[in-house]
């Protein structure tokens, strides 16, 4: 099996964020097969349609970064039953101009996470909305809703074994998502 290039995108920007250590752990549990790094989003100016015909660097850049990846894995907050803003203005910026999105046919994977119990369901389901008009395929299972996860670490560790376990059979299923989509 190749190796495959996967972009992670982390849909928080807190500094200590849950799910920027659940990305991390993520990255450390895979196997060769996926070559992961975090794509930061943070510094994207928010998406306005009359920057196309001359976008700001930085979206151009973006842009190609993402079109350089076999694959993609999202783990992002709920914010308001959604994505946060930041996301959300990533996907567009990355998905514009019309016609040339350096999304489509990118295998994806969601992972939400969130202190509360129900661990992101919204903003889950709200992304996955969004990746079908993307043209990214998004693995349906297993789902991937990281409930509690303030009391999951210690420090940057994940000290919960179960969760670890699971987190284990995701990216597995992922590596095999991606080998079976990606061009």
């Amino acid at each position: 099996m190749a190796s495959r290039k996967i972009a992670v995108i982390v849909g928080s920007l807190r500094k200590e964020s849950f799910n920027c250590k659940v990305a991390r752990t993520l990255m450390l549990l895979a196997g060769p097969e996926l070559d992961m790094e975090i794509v930061e989003i943070g510094k994207l100016p928010l998406y306005n349609e009359d920057d196309d015909a001359n976008p700001p660097p930085v979206y151009t850049e973006f842009r190609d970064r993402i079109k350089g990846y076999d694959g993609v894995l999202f783990v992002t907050p709920e914010y308001n039953r959604s994505v946060p803003g930041c996301l959300k203005n990533a996907i567009d910026v990355g998905s514009r101009p019309y016609g040339h999105s350096a999304w489509s046919g990118k295998p994806a994977g969601v992972v939400t996470v969130s202190p509360g119990a129900v661990g992101g369901f919204g903003a889950n389901h709200h992304l996955r909305q969004m990746l079908v008009f993307l043209n990214m395929p998004a693995m349906a299972q297993p789902e991937a809703y990281i409930g509690g996860v303030g009391k999951m670490f210690d420090g940057d560790t994940l000290s919960n074994d179960a969760t670890r376990a699971f987190l284990q059979t995701f990216i597995d299923a992922y590596a095999a998502w991606v080998e079976r989509h990606a061009d």
